[in-house]
């Protein structure tokens, strides 16, 4: 019989899909109602002061240098800050969440070019082929949404790519040893501080508390902040950053699915082709 810990570890990467697919949907809702940073500032900052009160009590370890401590903020300030304050403008911009999603779906790729020389993880030819494969059925997922007509918030989905990426990277590089708790505290910390200047200059920082953006925001704070982003640092401390990184070739995929329930959207034969596949690229780059 499998044991626990092996049961967990398969069962992992599929919850953490799961989850991570469910941001665009949570952006979705909330974003009529508050602006993307001012959306993104109230959601960080709960999620900090609720995971700084579990380590309080908890009495998780905290960084012991300046040094650990400013390598934990930088991985934050990339995968929170920049990578969510692109995704959500981009989003707010008129980008569709399909077309998003697929621009950010490029990140295993830059991941795989980046992680041979600053982390010296080899790829297979089986495992580049796996990655083309989960590209080109991510496009074929979303290709209908695709649009060129808004250069503003393509740019904002692409610093959102380079964000995810970048942090991944940094994250496996420098943080592999950082305690969930406090770590991921002040990885919100710093996001949060970044987003409290910003915000103010960019936005009017006006909120309409409905119910459906309230719904959206404890979402995102606790099923997203907390329980994705756990999973997604557990994942990156087990495994190689590539292999992880595949990961996100199929949100796109799941996203249009969540999207066709919650909302309507209609799938094209297209779409169901380009889910199977990234579900046989992903197969072949996790295969081991």
């Amino acid at each position: 019989m499998p044991t626990r810990d092996s049961a967990w570890t398969r069962a992992a990467p599929a919850l953490f899909v799961l989850l991570w697919s469910t941001g665009f949907i949570g952006g979705k809702l909330g974003l009529p109602y508050a602006g993307p940073l001012t959306f993104l500032l109230l959601r960080l900052a709960a999620v900090t002061l609720l995971l700084g009160l579990v380590a309080l009590v908890t009495r998780a370890p905290w960084p012991r240098t300046p040094a650990e401590a400013g390598h934990i903020a930088v991985a934050g300030l990339l995968v929170h800050a920049t990578y969510l304050g692109g995704v959500f403008s981009a989003i707010k911009a008129g980008v569709p969440a399909g077309t998003t999603a697929l621009i950010v779906g490029v990140q295993p790729l830059l991941t795989a070019l980046a992680a041979g020389p600053l982390l010296g993880e080899r790829l297979s030819r089986r495992q580049w082929l796996g990655f083309a494969l989960g590209l080109t059925g991510v496009a074929l997922v979303v290709w209908e949404k695709l649009s060129l007509g808004n250069l503003a918030g393509l740019v904002y989905a692409v610093l959102a790519l380079l964000g995810i990426t970048a942090g991944t990277l940094y994250q496996k590089r420098f943080c592999t040893g950082m305690d969930l708790r406090s770590g991921t505290a002040l990885q919100y910390a710093a996001s949060a501080l970044l987003l409290g200047v910003l915000a103010p200059l960019c936005e009017t920082m006006q909120v309409d508390w409905t119910g459906e953006f309230l719904f959206a925001l404890a979402w995102l704070c606790l099923v997203l902040s907390v329980g994705a982003i756990f999973l997604l640092f557990a994942l990156i401390r087990r495994g190689a950053a590539s292999r992880v990184a595949s990961l996100f070739y199929l949100t796109p995929p799941v996203t249009a699915v969540m999207a066709w329930l919650l909302f309507g959207e209609t799938l094209g034969w297209p779409a169901l082709a380009g889910m199977g596949v990234v579900a046989l690229g992903v197969a072949l780059v996790l295969r081991r």
